[in-house]
């Protein structure tokens, strides 16, 4: 049996478009690993790194994280021996300059994107899917009462927490901060990966496993 060649995808789209739950199937199917740049920053947070302490005071001070310090957290990310059949981004990069020191970094390593997976879905579909979006903050499971509801209305499936919440971010007005921050910073991505032959746009205004399989269908050697 020959080994696979890796398998390195980007997920992009708008809150709410279900990018969460198709990164977790995607990286189960592939068992590469699902990478936020969220994760990497708590994480060298916590071990109080080199990078993590410089994040840590910028952070502290009101600050955005800039490009090149997540770009150098991305780069120590993908050397882990995790990443060598391949990874998939989620949320990451967000704009058009973290794009081009992705691609900076993977020159490096000799390396190229494999996908880049848009999900796209109506904007009104989106703020009902994120109103309707609720997260447990014990664990930080999160259901869709329309879609993907608890077992027994709200209680965590996963610990038995009592008290499903609606997070801060899934309010109506900073959805569409949210929305407006996508289109201006994030959408551009897809005019600059559309060049490359590797940019798949998906409808994901479907089942879960619809969308599922209209990504594995366009991914190389899976169709």
């Amino acid at each position: 049996m020959t080994e696979r060649e890796p398998l390195r995808i980007i997920l992009l789209g708008a809150p709410g478009v279900g990018k969460g739950t198709q990164a977790k199937r995607l990286c189960e199917a592939f068992a590469i690993p699902h990478i936020s740049t969220g994760d990497i920053l708590r994480q060298h947070v916590q071990q109080q790194t080199e990078l993590g302490k410089q994040a840590e005071s910028l952070m502290t001070e009101g600050q955005l994280v800039p490009d090149d310090l997540i770009l150098a957290l991305v780069e120590e990310r993908v050397k882990e021996p995790d990443t060598a059949h391949g990874f998939l981004f989620d949320g990451f990069p967000r704009t058009v300059p973290q794009a081009l020191g992705l691609d900076a970094i993977l020159d490096r390593f000799e390396a190229r994107l494999d996908a880049i997976v848009a999900l796209n879905v109506k904007d009104n579909i989106l703020l009902s899917r994120l109103a309707a979006r609720r997260s447990c903050p014990e664990c930080g499971s999160v259901y869709n009462l329309v879609v993907h509801p608890p077992q027994s209305m709200d209680v965590c499936d996963h610990c038995g927490h009592h008290g499903l919440v609606r997070r801060d971010d899934d309010k109506p007005d900073t959805v569409k901060e949210r929305l407006e921050v996508y289109y201006h910073h994030t959408r551009p991505l897809i005019s600059y990966y559309l060049p490359t032959g590797r940019l798949h746009e998906i409808d994901a205004d479907g089942p879960v496993a619809d969308v599922f399989d209209a990504i594995m269908a366009a991914l190389p050697g899976q169709a």
